[in-house]
């Protein structure tokens, strides 16, 4: 990595991204390890997260490391007007780590530029959420057995999803098609389509979400129409249940496709798919704890064996 903070997939070679996906095996294999006894991990979570949050602090219980943090900004000293840079200041003495969770676009990158502790981006309003990419990354690898060459459908938010926008940069590497499935409110922004022809990634737009798409697909990321997003709710109202993925949708779908989703999902995935064994998203889920375990000790410079 360029820097011992992780704020931005960018960062990450492709050599930072198969060194972090290793070691999340081995933290599979071997979760349970006193790699951060005597390290206090500051969990700074300005917005609402319930698997980003549960995940991470998981991850440090299982290294043997301390939490300390909050998960209501209301509850602490920014309600009474503290900068951000204060508050970010003030944790640094008390913590080895910060991982945030914020709001505000760059809040995590200006984070890590005003202290001198290791800061980890669990998202940053609709811009990155680094995190989640290497665990997509790590679950598209444990299911399709490689990173390249997939055909990979993103769904629905592609506008605000930034867990849709950072997957595009992790998969930079490894030579993808993408097709992306949105209503014409939430298409894939020009600075993520910018990006894939300056890498020579190819892709395809689409308003229609059919099976033909899904049947030519290896990887089907389904996102939620994020509500907090919209500052109109009349337009949130018209595309909320735009694209619902059901079942019979996958008869011909190919044998390895794996349907991932970062989760919470409202109503874009029927819950008759949740038995299809192509459903992958509470494993997905499960590897963050592994995955966030390699990023902690990655930033830390903590080695792996």
């Amino acid at each position: 990595m360029k820097s011992k903070s992780l704020v931005s997939i960018d960062q990450c070679s492709k050599e930072d991204i198969l060194r972090i996906l290793e070691n999340a095996a081995k933290f599979e294999a071997n979760p349970n390890r006193k790699l951060l006894e005597g390290k206090v991990a500051a969990t700074l979570f300005f917005e609402p997260s319930t698997r980003t949050r549960l995940s991470f602090e998981t991850a440090i219980n299982r290294l043997d490391g301390r939490v300390i943090g909050f998960t209501d900004a209301s509850t602490t000293s920014s309600s009474k007007g503290e900068t951000l840079k204060d508050t970010i200041l003030m944790v640094s003495n008390y913590a080895d780590l910060i991982i945030m969770r914020h709001h505000l676009e760059g809040a995590a990158r200006y984070a890590s530029e005003v202290t001198n502790i290791p800061v980890i981006n669990a998202g940053d309003g609709a811009n990155q959420h680094p995190s989640q990419t290497l665990l997509d990354l790590y679950s598209i690898q444990k299911t399709q057995g490689t990173l390249d060459n997939l055909t990979i459908t993103l769904v629905g938010d592609l506008k605000y999803g930034r867990t849709v926008h950072s997957l595009i940069v992790g998969m930079s590497h490894f030579n993808p098609t993408f097709n992306f499935v949105a209503p014409n409110e939430l298409k894939m922004p020009d600075e993520q389509k910018h990006f894939c022809d300056k890498h020579g990634i190819r892709y395809h737009e689409y308003t229609e979400f059919d099976e033909s798409i899904i049947d030519e697909t290896d990887i089907l990321y389904m996102t939620r129409v994020q509500r907090e997003r919209f500052t109109d709710m009349e337009e949130y109202e018209r595309v909320k249940n735009v694209y619902i993925l059901k079942n019979d949708m996958l008869k011909n779908s190919k044998d390895n496709l794996k349907i991932l989703h970062p989760l919470p999902r409202v109503n874009e995935i029927a819950y008759d798919v949740d038995d299809n064994p192509k459903a992958y998203y509470f494993q997905q889920a499960r590897n963050g704890v592994f995955t966030r375990e390699a990023i902690i000790c990655d930033v830390l410079n903590i080695p792996v064996n």
